[in-house]
């Protein structure tokens, strides 16, 4: 039955693809969205159809467009859960004057690079999509341009921002640099996803302010 509720459209029954992905307990959104991670980092976005990331949750594909209404959606969302925690956490940092704002902007570079590296899927490398320069990725590019600023907004308040008060240019340049640094971690990751994430993160973190020209 395809018929609704009061509560949403009733869901189409979901045989399980038991040889594709065992049963998580998931709910079916999230499950829809673990499976378009894995298919869009390993098999490339342009190569997955929905039928795919249906199956790959386990459910009819006539299920996956009562949660989603397709690829783009769903890339959409994978693609903005990577920034929206940092995101606020930049605000948070922002407004925390009473401690130094190199430590801030050190604490924002490693929770950055633990959200871009620390999931199953490499999901940072869906930036690089040239789908995501399309309007229905806008939400994400905004957001993603607040974060920029974010990393600005706390540079300006270290030594070096003070150095640079009147050398915008400058300052603009370091903190695309720094911001480069963090979203570029993605694919040093990939060549070593062994590696520990934590340290990784860390040495990352220490590096950007290097390169800023901020003490640790």
């Amino acid at each position: 039955m395809t018929g609704g509720t009061d509560d949403g459209p009733r869901r189409v029954g979901r045989p399980r693809a038991d040889q594709l992905r065992p049963a998580s307990g998931r709910p079916p959104r999230e499950e829809l969205l673990y499976a378009a991670a894995e298919l869009f980092t390993v098999k490339g976005y342009a190569a997955t159809t929905t039928r795919a990331v249906a199956e790959r949750a386990g459910m009819r594909q006539a299920t996956m467009y009562h949660y989603f209404g397709g690829k783009e959606e769903l890339l959409a969302e994978l693609l903005e859960s990577t920034v929206a925690p940092s995101l606020e956490l930049a605000r948070r940092l922002v407004q925390e004057t009473d401690r130094p704002a190199g430590r801030r902007l050190w604490e924002l570079c490693r929770s950055d690079v633990l959200l871009l590296c620390g999931g199953p899927y490499n999901l940072g490398a869906l930036y690089l999509l040239p789908e995501v320069s399309g309007a229905r990725f806008a939400r994400f590019r905004r957001m993603r341009q607040e974060l920029r600023g974010g990393y600005r907004e706390l540079l300006d308040g270290t030594r070096v921002g003070a150095e640079l008060a009147d050398d915008r240019a400058g300052l603009v340049l370091r903190n695309d640099l720094v911001f480069g640094l963090i979203e570029g971690v993605m694919l040093i990751h990939r060549s070593d996803p062994a590696r520990p994430v934590a340290a990784f993160a860390e040495a990352t973190a220490d590096a950007a302010l290097r390169i800023a020209g901020v003490g640790v």
